[in-house]
């Protein structure tokens, strides 16, 4: 087992500021994964619980998303593989997709009142890490701005993809099997492709005044786009496609 050791005698010796009243008391990190701070163990620390959602006490029976926000209900993860295999909770896909309950006004844009164009019980995809987590009626759910939402999947295919604002939805185009002198490639050594065929775009960002600006991408166009830019999703045929703003489209390849 390998052991670190931070003392008070070496933080001195690393000539960092001395703190009056600092007992020496060692750190000690294990291979196994414990944590021993001083005469702590970790049976010191089984109080304590981390929670990712704010849980909505049972006496609310309702939640009114404002302004352009929409609360939607997330989709379960897969706990299955296609196959029937049974996926243990640390393989498991946290899922980016869900059911929309409730919708706010909308948002002043200009002079125009902008309305949410999501109805209740659309199933909509939604970027990643955005919005709050909620536990609300016993289910999972997520509140989080219109903009945050990339579009609407009506199927259990994401090739059917409707994005929506700026969004475009592109089909990945397939890893290059061999090196220009022809040597196999390993799938290590295989590097991500940042280029792709258009599927689907949306209707256009809001400009100043809350209309529609149609974007310059078309259905079809092969284009070049931001290699860490948007949402990576695996089709029912295999193929790879991603979800970004057309603002991370670099150029259109022809």
């Amino acid at each position: 087992m390998v052991t670190a050791q931070l003392t008070a005698s070496s933080l001195s010796a690393m000539n960092l500021p001395s703190f009056e009243g600092l007992r020496p008391s060692t750190v000690q990190f294990s291979s196994v994964g414990h944590v021993r701070i001083g005469g702590l163990t970790p049976r010191s620390f089984r109080g304590m619980v981390i929670k990712a959602a704010t849980v909505v006490a049972p006496k609310y029976t309702s939640v009114k998303p404002l302004g352009d926000r929409v609360l939607v209900k997330i989709k379960e993860a897969e706990e299955k593989t296609v196959g029937g295999i049974l996926l243990p909770t640390t393989a498991q896909t946290k899922p980016q997709g869900g059911e929309v309950v409730a919708i706010g006004e909308g948002k002043t844009v200009g002079k125009s009142n902008v309305e949410i164009s999501l109805k209740p019980g659309a199933q909509v995809v939604y970027s990643k890490y955005a919005g709050t987590e909620l536990e609300f009626n016993g289910s999972k759910h997520l509140i989080l701005k219109d903009d945050d939402i990339v579009g609407i999947l009506e199927t259990e295919d994401v090739k059917d993809l409707k994005p929506l604002n700026d969004r475009v939805l592109i089909k990945v185009s397939e890893a290059e099997e061999t090196t220009a002198g022809g040597l196999l490639l390993t799938e290590a050594s295989k590097e991500k492709p940042s280029t792709g065929m258009v599927i689907a775009v949306g209707p256009g960002p809001l400009d100043e005044e809350g209309h529609r600006k149609p974007l310059s991408i078309d259905p079809g166009n092969s284009v070049l786009y931001s290699k860490y830019a948007g949402n990576d999703f695996k089709g029912k045929d295999g193929s790879d496609y991603i979800a970004l703003r057309a603002s991370d489209v670099i150029a259109i390849l022809s």
